[in-house]
């Protein structure tokens, strides 16, 4: 019997001046799905189950961008996307374009287990939905007033950043941070976005099991004011997820940079091909392959390591592991 081993990651691209208490309640987030992880892995469950469990968690709480609390397209909507990757036979499913199914990573596993395929999106992935017999919900459930402010924050931020400016008037009506025009200034962006204004983007979960299999989850309501039909790196496997006999792997950050680099496959090639070990693959990834992108991810390998790495300011994430060991932190 091998090593059990998790990490989870709730996004990259945190503004600096996040509230103590945001902070707080976010890292209490990722302890527990941790904690509900652990305990699932040390009971002998399937990385591939474990991974599911713990995004089906994240998506059901409005604090970062996936499911209820998804970051909002340009006509105020919710458009999500995930997917989820066995390593054991490298099985995969994924979705994208959903707006009614309450918890998208589990379409994108009833898309790996019950479907010929491995991608579904918009009304294909709805009609499948409710064939599968999954609670569906209306499109209202997945928006807060939270992002309904940042919604406009972006849109009033977008209309200037054509000028590379943004007013001084931009405020915080609804949560958001009252600081994009700093932002802008001193180059802290990402997509495009002032930080400020940028939601936390993205929820993942890697594990291994004591049978040594590895499995990732990602999951995401993608980027706040994006054109309806943007697909991200999120569902896009090798891109955003990758899992295979040797390591599992779930991004976050910037998706068209993501998309570019292959970050998850490019992590699990320098391993197969290029004998490195978890932590100096990461590295490698993240500071060779996103050219002027920002983004992070997460890591696990077969034998229980964990790994994560980011380029971008901070990224919230946690892990645990077999011999007691558990953080959760936000900043290097």
């Amino acid at each position: 019997m091998g090593a059990w081993a998790i990490a989870v990651h709730g996004g990259a691209g945190v503004d600096p001046m996040l509230p103590e208490e945001r902070q707080a309640a976010a890292k209490r987030l990722l302890a527990r799905c941790l904690e509900l992880g652990a305990a699932a892995l040390r009971s002998g469950a399937l990385a591939v189950d474990v991974v599911e469990m713990v995004v089906r968690e994240l998506e059901s709480d409005p604090i970062f961008n996936s499911g209820r609390g998804s970051a909002l397209t340009a006509r105020g909507t919710a458009e999500m996307e995930a997917s989820i990757m066995d390593g054991r036979g490298r099985r995969c499913g994924a979705v994208s374009g959903v707006t009614t199914v309450k918890n998208p990573v589990s379409l994108a596993r009833r898309v790996m287990d019950h479907s010929p395929h491995s991608y579904l999106a918009f009304h294909g992935a709805e009609e499948f939905a409710r064939e599968q017999g999954l609670e569906v919900v209306n499109n209202d459930y997945f928006i807060t007033e939270e992002n309904l402010g940042m919604l406009k924050l972006a849109k009033e931020a977008n209309a200037i950043l054509f000028d590379y400016r943004v007013p001084l008037s931009a405020k915080d009506s609804c949560g958001a941070l009252a600081g994009a025009a700093m932002s802008a200034e001193g180059g802290l962006q990402m997509n495009g976005l002032p930080i400020s204004i940028y939601a936390p983007e993205t929820v993942g979960c890697v594990a291994v099991d004591i049978g040594g299999g590895c499995a990732a989850a990602t999951s995401t309501g993608g980027l706040m004011n994006k054109k309806c039909g943007r697909i991200g790196d999120s569902p896009l496997i090798g891109a955003g997820t990758y899992a295979c006999k040797v390591c599992a792997v779930s991004c976050t950050g910037e998706g068209e940079a993501i998309i570019r680099s292959t970050l998850a496959r490019d992590v699990a090639a320098l391993m197969e091909y290029g004998g490195l070990g978890l932590q100096a693959a990461v590295d490698f990834a993240i500071l060779e392959r996103l050219d002027e992108g920002k983004a992070g991810l997460i890591a696990v390998s077969g034998n229980g390591e964990v790994a994560y790495g980011f380029n971008a300011n901070g990224m919230f994430r946690g892990c645990a592991t077999e011999d007691g060991f558990m953080e959760v932190a936000i900043w290097r």
